[in-house]
């Protein structure tokens, strides 16, 4: 499978069709207000890379509750306080050409500190988490829900629910940190109960072609692989999902567990049984043949992260020269700048061993 499928238009059962395979990823970037409500520079960070020619553009992770936030300058979408803004963006990506997500999360026991009171799924008296009481669940299912509708109030074409990376619903998927003993922990159809809840409730409340997507994990934060290959193919198998959004750290890597090394990890969810949802994964793509690579190994489409945080015009680069590859780092802030990053976005790069060189 050559470069050129990457720009084959992919379609869903529900909502738009995407012109190409490309997807901008959900990109922490530190770049809103401290209310949640969008600033400038996430906005023309956005729009800029939707100008450039992804078919999705994903915002970063939207906290859903204000005692969820996981980052500094964090976007919300916990409140009516955030409709203006997020309208104004969902706006600007449909100029742009673009299908927009806005992707749903909550950081739980990885919340920041001046949230007030931190939850999870269960107590730990490391990061002072308490346990999510029953109703309390129950209401976090509901600002799920209401966070999608206001998505959909403001024009998205949909919302990605965030269930990897150890933030909340991760936290209950999780066999060691979910020690809960009620419905809700235990087993592995009780510790992945909110997310099935979410999905169901968002997709009985929010309009029919409302695309509705899942990000996973299937490693770190005490996750096991074939639990989470198990939960991929129920998602899939319920028939509500419009797309996967395995996120693989690295997508030509083999597990970390050792009973199944032998092939790569992205093949424990291209092999599954997907129906009509489609499948995409994340992870050091790199490349124009990396993207390809991807589709060939069995993808629907890819999310693209730091090779988009390196190049502004990574979309029509690619398809302009089947050869292209992001340029090696580290970089200086004064490339990332030149990349359309704000001063913020590119300080926050020297987070990550190796990315930015003085």
């Amino acid at each position: 499978m050559t470069h050129k499928n990457l720009f084959s238009p992919l379609t869903f059962t529900r909502g738009p069709s995407h012109k190409n395979r490309l997807f901008l990823a959900p990109l922490t970037n530190k770049q809103s207000n401290f209310d949640g409500t969008i600033a400038d520079d996430e906005y023309n960070w956005l729009v800029g890379r939707a100008q450039s020619g992804y078919g999705l553009t994903m915002t970063c992770a939207a906290h859903v509750q204000a005692c969820g936030q996981g980052f500094d300058g964090q976007l919300g979408c916990f409140g009516d306080q955030h409709l203006t803004g997020l309208t104004k963006l969902a706006a600007a990506l449909k100029r742009a050409g673009s299908i927009s997500s806005l992707q749903l999360h909550h950081a739980g026991m990885r919340s920041i500190d001046n949230v007030g009171d931190r939850v999870g799924a269960s107590d730990d008296a490391e990061t002072k988490t308490r346990a999510l009481t029953i109703p309390e669940i129950h209401q976090l299912i509901n600002d799920f829900t209401s966070a999608a509708q206001r998505a959909e109030q403001a024009g998205f074409d949909g919302v990605e629910i965030h269930g990897a990376h150890g933030y909340i619903l991760s936290q209950f998927l999780s066999p060691t940190i979910n020690q809960r003993t009620d419905e809700w922990g235990g087993s592995l159809d009780n510790r992945a109960r909110i997310i099935f809840y979410i999905l169901d409730k968002i997709r009985k409340t929010c309009r029919p072609d409302f695309q509705i997507g899942l990000r996973l994990s299937p490693e770190r934060f005490g996750l096991r692989l074939a639990e989470i290959r198990t939960v991929a193919q129920q998602a899939m198998d319920t028939g509500q999902l419009d797309y996967l959004d395995m996120s693989l750290w690295d997508v030509f890597k083999q597990p970390e567990e050792k009973e199944f090394k032998g092939q790569t990890l992205m093949s424990y969810f291209t092999n599954l049984n997907r129906g009509e949802c489609r499948l995409g994964v994340a992870g050091k793509i790199m490349s124009a043949q990396d993207a390809a690579d991807c589709l060939t190994n069995g993808a629907d489409y890819v999310l693209i992260g730091r090779a988009g945080i390196l190049n502004k015009n990574f979309p029509q680069d690619i398809k302009a020269d089947p050869n292209y590859t992001s340029p090696p780092t580290p970089v200086t802030e004064e490339f990332l700048h030149n990349q359309g990053l704000s001063k913020t976005f590119a300080t926050m790069m020297r987070d990550f061993n190796g990315f930015v060189t003085d």
